[in-house]
C-alpha cells in the first residue's frame, strides 16, 4: 500500500509539472496532487499498522481472561472439587462436579471471557439428570497459567484434559458441550472421538458459530482473511459428528447470529436446534427453555 501510494505521489506530481500553465493555476493544480496522494499514503500506513496489529496481538480481542487468586474457590459445593492438570508450559484449573455414581459426564467448554467462577455455576440440573460435569479454565484464565499462543495449543489443551478424565467414564454416558467460543473447540473434540470409534451420546453447542473467520467476515469485513490466525472451523467438524447434536441459540443474538446455527444444523446428520425466543447472546443459558431442554436431553440418554 506504501509503495503504490508513493508512485502515485510520483505519478501525479510529475503530471501537474508537465501538464500546468505558468500562474497561480498550475501551483494549485500541484498542491492538489500532491495533498491527495499524501492522504493516501498516510491512510495505507495507518491501514498496514492496523492488520499487523491485529495479526500479532489478536488474542486481546479474541480473550478476555479474568485471573482468580489462588486461595479463591471456584465452587464451595461439597460435591465439587478443583485441581490442576500440567500440560506443556502451563497448568490447567480445571473444576469437577463428582457424584456418587454417576450415568456419565458432561465436558463443557466455556466461552472467551471471565474464568470458572462464572461458569462453573447451576450444577442442579446435572444433578438431577445424575451426570457429573467437568470444566477447567484456558490459559491465562482463572488461576490457569500461560497464555494463549494458537489453535492448535488451544486444541491441544483441551484434548490433554478430555484424556485425563476419559478412562474414569468408559462405559458411561459422554456430552461433550461447548458455549460462544467453546463451541468450536467442543465440536472439534467430538469429531475427533467420532473418528477414533467413540462417538459421544451427546454434542452440545450453545450459541455456536459457522466458523471463527466466518463471523469475523461479518463483523470485520476490512480485515483480510488470512490475517485471522484462529478460524476456528466449527461447520468443518460439526459435518464430521455421527451421534446426535443439540444446538441452542438466542433469536436475538447480536453476536453470533442465529444464522450460523442454521447452517450447522443443516449440515449434520442428526441435528436438533432450539430457538430461544428473545434471548441474546449472554443471556441464553438464564431461559427456562433451555434448563428444561438440559435435563430431557440428559434424561434421554
Amino acid at each position: 500500500m506504501k509503495t503504490l501510494a508513493q508512485t502515485l505521489v510520483k505519478t501525479l506530481t510529475s503530471r501537474a509539472a508537465r501538464e500546468a500553465v505558468p500562474g497561480t493555476e498550475g501551483r494549485r493544480i500541484m498542491v492538489y496532487a500532491i495533498f491527495s496522494a499524501s492522504v493516501l499514503l498516510a491512510v495505507g500506513t495507518v491501514y498496514a499498522a492496523a492488520i499487523g496489529w491485529l495479526y500479532f496481538w489478536q488474542e486481546r480481542l479474541l480473550f478476555e481472561p479474568a485471573p482468580l487468586a489462588i486461595d479463591d474457590p471456584v465452587c464451595s459445593d461439597a460435591d465439587t472439587r478443583e485441581f490442576f492438570i500440567d500440560v506443556p508450559g502451563a497448568r490447567l484449573s480445571v473444576a469437577h462436579l463428582r457424584l456418587e455414581r454417576p450415568r456419565g459426564v458432561f465436558f463443557f467448554l466455556h466461552g472467551n471471557s471471565g474464568n470458572l467462577k462464572k461458569w462453573f455455576t447451576d450444577l442442579d440440573a446435572f444433578r438431577q439428570a445424575n451426570f457429573d460435569v467437568v470444566m477447567f479454565d484456558y490459559r491465562g484464565f482463572g488461576k490457569s497459567s500461560g497464555e494463549i499462543e494458537s489453535e492448535e495449543q488451544l486444541r491441544a489443551d483441551v484434548c490433554a484434559v478430555w484424556e485425563h478424565f476419559a478412562p474414569h467414564y468408559a462405559g458411561k454416558r459422554v456430552v461433550i458441550s461447548g458455549q460462544s467460543l467453546g463451541t468450536g473447540l467442543a465440536a472439534g473434540l467430538a469429531a475427533q472421538l467420532c473418528a477414533a470409534g467413540h462417538a459421544p451420546d451427546l454434542t452440545l453447542l450453545v450459541s455456536p458459530y459457522s466458523s471463527m473467520r466466518a463471523l469475523a467476515a461479518e463483523l470485520y469485513p476490512w480485515v483480510p482473511e488470512k490475517v485471522l490466525r484462529y478460524p476456528l472451523h466449527t461447520l468443518e467438524h460439526a459435518a464430521k459428528l455421527l451421534g446426535p447434536v443439540m444446538l441452542i441459540h438466542g433469536s436475538k443474538d447480536e453476536l453470533i447470529p442465529i444464522h450460523h446455527s442454521e447452517t450447522l444444523c443443516k449440515s449434520m446428520r442428526r441435528a436438533e436446534l432450539l430457538r430461544v425466543d428473545g434471548a441474546g447472546h449472554s443471556d441464553v443459558h438464564q431461559y427456562p427453555s433451555v434448563r428444561k431442554a438440559l435435563v430431557a436431553a440428559l434424561g434421554r440418554l
